[in-house]
């Protein structure tokens, strides 16, 4: 198939783009950066220059593609967790790229005669902070998030609301958990020089539960949706959900540092605001049970446990 990649640079398009040239995919990945092209071409992919905000240059990039599948993967997002008490400004862009950027995609996806559609979204804060620990792509979305994120939440029901009920689409959105490896978010550099210096402290009791994902397991879903899967939202994350304490003294462990400091919330707030300690006390984890079922997918980094050490 043609398989047009936009944000083919970023943290999952680096890992997709040879996963899609190997696997015998025609591919076209965008760039915002012309010194990228080179990355490009140099993994078997054609590159083009484009401004995901802008439309001409979305459809012009996308109708010269000819592509059969459209891949959204246009972020604005450095690899560190960012400043909580601020987190929508820190999302400012991606948020517009997950809104703005998403309808051109969708309109020169349907110009250029494509069929089908894969979108990046995400799971974890944006579940429902009431009832079980682990939720389903059928249980509800936090129904009143910390002021922090509350237009974040609004751009990824936007994406996955587009990519799903699009006419003439198949559309799947993709709700990756938090990425690690290779550079990419907990494996960063931001968490792991926190880890280091005693900087990362488990709030509370460190109960949220998070679901993270090896970002080539990623990669592989990704894949696995391009060529197959109903139409649908679809949790992208390993099999071991657990509370954020479990996960941040492994990961300390993993790197050789000291075990993190822990702080009660009263006196996170201050510094981290009510979505930082939200982060670290109430989340729920995500399962991956109909992303296994229905995509054929199962992650080779089946736990976090294993998977940092061989980051």
């Amino acid at each position: 198939m043609r398989v047009f990649l936009a944000g083919a640079t970023g943290a999952v398009g680096r890992s997709l783009v040879p996963m899609l040239v190997e696997t015998g995919h025609e591919v076209t990945g965008s760039t915002r950066s012309e010194s990228k092209l080179a990355e490009l071409r140099a993994a078997g992919a054609e590159g083009v220059v484009m401004d995901g905000l802008d439309a001409g240059s979305v459809m012009a990039a996308v109708r010269a593609a000819r592509p059969d599948v459209v891949v959204h993967q246009q972020t604005a997002l450095s690899a560190g967790m960012g400043d909580m008490r601020r987190f929508d400004e820190g999302f400012a862009v991606t948020n517009r790229l997950r809104t703005e950027g998403t309808d051109h995609l969708m309109a020169a996806a349907l110009a250029a005669g494509a069929t089908r559609f894969v979108a990046q979204s995400f799971t974890g804060w944006p579940n429902a902070r009431s009832g079980g620990s682990v939720k389903t792509e059928d249980d509800p979305l936090e129904p009143n998030p910390p002021a922090a994120c509350r237009e974040s939440l609004r751009a990824i029901q936007y994406v996955e609301r587009v990519t799903t009920t699009t006419p003439g689409i198949d559309g799947l959105a993709l709700r990756y958990g938090g990425f690690y490896g290779r550079g990419t978010g907990l494996t960063g550099d931001e968490v792991p020089g926190l880890l280091r210096k005693r900087r990362f402290p488990i709030v509370g009791g460190g109960t949220a539960v998070w679901s993270v994902i090896h970002i080539d397991d990623a990669a592989r879903a990704t894949l696995a949706a391009i060529e197959g899967g109903a139409p649908g939202v679809y949790n992208i994350v390993d099999d071991d959900p657990a509370p954020a304490a479990e996960v941040i003294t492994t990961l300390a462990a993993a790197l050789g540092a000291k075990p993190p400091r822990r702080i009660p919330v009263w006196l996170a707030r201050p510094l981290i605001g009510e979505f930082g300690v939200t982060f670290m006390t109430t989340l729920r984890g995500a399962s991956n049970a109909k992303a296994r079922r229905e995509l054929g997918w199962r992650p080779d980094h089946p736990s976090w446990r294993q998977g940092f050490s061989e980051r």
